[in-house]
């Protein structure tokens, strides 16, 4: 193992499914991950038993998870390699019109969630929005109340004038947890110069991602590689700083990969627009949807390694690899 990624606290932004067993992380050296607790287009309903399901295995201590309500649960996590969960939405559509529901979920521990998950809803425009109309007037009255309570605004699945409105009605850091560039890589669910910096602007932070249609170029003879993500990296990097980035790898946190083909099923077939070249290029398996040279938790630290074969400090190396996230949940969370 690379020193500096083994010593490092290491967070990712974003993992879309777990099979309730952290190992994948823990042999990955990954100190905490926001996970997705209920499916992107739950009802209230099914949203709440994923909940339930969830705060199951956190409360049974034998299954190795620490649950993160507060940043110093991941500096607890990074200290004993108990991976910490930090539960997320990747959709507020269960909450309906119901704002006091933000109440309930914050109660329940919830702490990061997306505002909208590519369509619309009563918050706002999703990223697949033809219109990009923004930020609703209950939008507003939810990023207050969110602030409020202490759960961290997501926008990777929001449409661009909504992310932005998002941006500037927030008194804390907002985040994309997993989004790059789209002016490196014109995928719809990449985030304008705009957003990214409207993001790094309330001291925010952009997971870049090693999700294959989100660094791919169009080249169906080349799935994408860390050369790609690097493109990305690079150019956030360039354009609102280094303190403004982190890793949001997409991925699952499962032992069999092959657990998770209903969700990849129901991906494509539900927004072909964000998914359906790719597939067509390189299939639809999970195993697929990753670069190259990264697919894998383990496979993260080809990431430091190539940036210290760049030469970047030390010290920005970490800020990357967790720092940023988790100096942005400390002012998210604060009470």
């Amino acid at each position: 193992m690379n020193a500096l990624h083994e010593k490092a606290l290491i967070v990712d932004g974003l993992n879309f499914h777990g099979d309730g067993d952290p190992a994948v992380l823990g042999d990955a050296g990954v100190s905490a991950v926001n996970l997705t607790v209920s499916h992107f287009e739950a009802d209230f309903e099914e949203a709440m038993d994923g909940m339930a399901r969830w705060l199951a295995v956190l409360g049974d201590e034998g299954r190795g998870w620490r649950k993160v309500e507060r940043a110093a649960d991941i500096e607890a996590s990074h200290g004993d390699g108990r991976p910490g969960l930090i539960m997320g939405w990747q959709n507020l559509r269960p909450i309906g019109d119901k704002l006091d529901r933000l109440v309930m979920l914050h109660g329940l521990g919830l702490r990061v969630a997306q505002l909208t998950y590519n369509r619309r809803n009563f918050l706002g425009d999703g990223c697949l929005e033809p219109e990009d109309g923004g930020l609703s007037g209950m939008g507003r009255d939810a990023v207050r109340l969110m602030n409020d309570l202490g759960i961290a605004i997501d926008l990777s699945h929001v449409g661009q004038r909504t992310s932005v409105e998002a941006a500037e009605a927030s008194s804390r850091p907002v985040l994309a947890t997993h989004a790059n560039a789209r002016s490196v890589t014109p995928a719809p669910r990449n985030k304008s110069d705009d957003a990214i910096a409207a993001i790094a602007a309330t001291g925010g932070v952009i997971g870049v991602s090693n999700y294959g249609p989100m660094c791919w170029d169009g080249d169906p003879s080349r799935r994408p590689s860390l050369d790609d993500f690097e493109r990305h990296l690079d150019f956030v990097v360039d354009l609102v700083g280094v303190d403004h980035v982190g890793l949001g790898t997409d991925m699952p946190a499962v032992a069999d990969p092959g657990t998770v083909a209903h969700i990849t099923k129901f991906t494509l077939d539900a927004f072909p627009a964000a998914i359906a070249a790719y597939a067509e290029a390189f299939g639809n398996d999970i195993r697929d949807r990753y670069l190259s040279d990264c697919a894998s938790h383990k496979e993260l630290v080809r990431v430091t390694e190539r940036l210290q074969r760049r030469r970047w400090a030390d010290g920005d190396i970490l800020k990357l690899l967790g720092g940023n996230f988790l100096r942005a949940f400390r002012a998210i969370w604060a009470p």
